[in-house]
Parts: structure tokens; sequence; C-alpha cells
């Protein structure tokens, strides 16, 4: 329970320009939150590509941001 409501706040607490790693793995920084959706804009050396914000690892990007 405690895990989760970590995850939760983290989620809640991100903002435009934070370096985040997807569950998948894949790196990047927001670029853009829709909190009426859910979703992010997460750009990468790929381009700009559009998740849901629970696809977010806490886990790895905390350890990314160290």
């Amino acid at each position: 329970m405690t895990k989760a409501k970590n995850e939760r706040k983290f989620l809640n607490d991100l903002k435009t320009g934070d370096r985040v790693v997807m569950k998948c793995g894949m790196h990047g920084r927001i670029n853009h939150i829709n909190q009426k959706e859910g979703t992010c804009i997460i750009e990468t050396t790929a381009g700009k590509l559009k998740f849901n914000k629970t696809t977010i690892s806490m886990d790895a990007s905390n350890e990314l941001n160290k």
C-alpha cells in the first residue's frame, strides 16, 4: 500500500522538463502533461511520443535523476 501511495504522489508531482524512464525502458523528458486525460508527451531522441502517465517507472526515474 505504501508503494502505491508513493507512486500516486510521484505521478501527481510530475512537471514539464522532468527526465523520466518508461516501464518499457524508454528514456525521455516530459514535454506536456494533460491532467484531464492522464497522458503526457515525452520527448525522446526518436521524437515526441504520447503515453499514459501510469507507464512511467517511479523507481527507474528516481534512479536516473540522482
